[in-house]
């Protein structure tokens, strides 16, 4: 992870719906003002009722500096890189990359939202299930809320009573950021050291994804391939049900992919077996192998169930795979 991104996402004042009209305040005073730290310090207070703690008020300066929105010199506060260009865009699109390029977790988290609506505990649960490093304690729900509010004020989720989930926008976002965020500099956790997750390759072809999308499969299915049992992240692959080159619009389904070691990734995207909707294994009847591995964690377990959670992919997806096969 680099240095620069941070774990902990910081709350704006104003309500939880009102981060982004509370940043957009914040700067635009900056920019007009260029205040000193007792003026900024004094326009909050004057701002937002029951604001007067200095620690609180410089505690979100400081996040807003460490994202890159603010910078000082000599006491003297103005826009940095991230907010000139916030201001000059002044779009969502502009703010949730510069946000998800300074923050862990947001990405993960809408891609988790694809599957459905989650609580706050479920927020939280995904969060540490795919970002280990963010080091909370588990069961703790308080930064796995600022990370919803900041995506709730930029109109990409919703509250739904107790749950949250994407709103269209937050939807038609994900859709194209598993393939345009492939390029991201962000580096796996721990457990993949050594192991670049953005750009993998099968003997069928190859392709980029986002690694936070990657990161989000694979926690999702407990880092571990249902066929062969491999369970080194590194050695693992995002296979889709539904071809990626056939269906963009389900690139980014949580219900559409599941975990593969990459070589029964590449037979399954040669078509050399395939699952049922009661995820069975399904073998080519034309499959032949020398190999001991092939043989022992596909063709033997011809009819045998996978272990996949009940839900994880969507019955649809299979049965049109499965129907596009001959020997299926």
């Amino acid at each position: 992870m680099p240095l620069d991104r941070l774990r902990s996402i910081v709350p704006m004042f104003g309500g939880g719906t009102q981060y982004v009209e509370t940043l957009d305040a914040i700067l635009a005073f900056v920019e007009a003002h260029r205040p000193m730290t007792d003026e900024l310090v004094g326009w909050h207070r004057g701002s937002f009722p029951n604001v007067s703690s200095r620690d609180s008020i410089m505690r979100r300066v400081s996040y807003l500096q460490q994202v890159g929105f603010l910078r000082q010199a000599n006491d003297q506060w103005g826009l940095g890189d991230a907010g000139r260009e916030y201001v000059e865009q002044g779009d969502v699109v502009t703010l949730l990359r510069i946000m998800c390029d300074r923050n862990v977790g947001l990405r993960s988290l809408m891609y988790a939202l694809v599957a459905g609506p989650m609580t706050l505990a479920e927020v939280s649960e995904q969060q540490l299930d795919t970002h280990p490093e963010l080091g909370w304690s588990r069961g703790e729900t308080d930064m796995a809320k600022q990370r919803v509010n900041w995506l709730r004020s930029m109109g990409l989720v919703e509250n739904r009573g107790d749950e949250y989930a994407l709103t269209d926008d937050g939807l038609q976002f994900v859709e194209r950021a598993v393939e345009e965020w492939a390029d991201s500099d962000w580096t796996p956790s721990v457990s993949d050291a050594g192991m670049r997750a953005g750009t993998y390759e099968t003997t069928v072809h190859a392709r980029t994804v986002d690694p936070e999308f990657r990161a989000t499969v694979l926690s999702r299915h407990d880092r571990t391939c249902p066929v062969s049992g491999v369970d080194h992240p590194g050695l693992l692959d995002v296979a889709h049900i539904l071809s990626w080159s056939d269906f963009p619009e389900y690139r980014a389904d949580l219900s559409n992919v599941l975990a593969l070691s990459k070589t029964h990734h590449a037979a399954f995207d040669r078509e050399l077996f395939t699952i049922d909707q009661d995820y069975r294994l399904r073998v080519n009847p034309e499959f032949e192998t020398q190999s001991d591995v092939l043989q022992q964690t596909i063709i033997d377990r011809e009819g045998e169930r996978i272990s996949l959670p009940d839900g994880s992919l969507k019955p649809q997806f299979v049965a049109q795979h499965n129907a596009a096969l001959e020997w299926a």
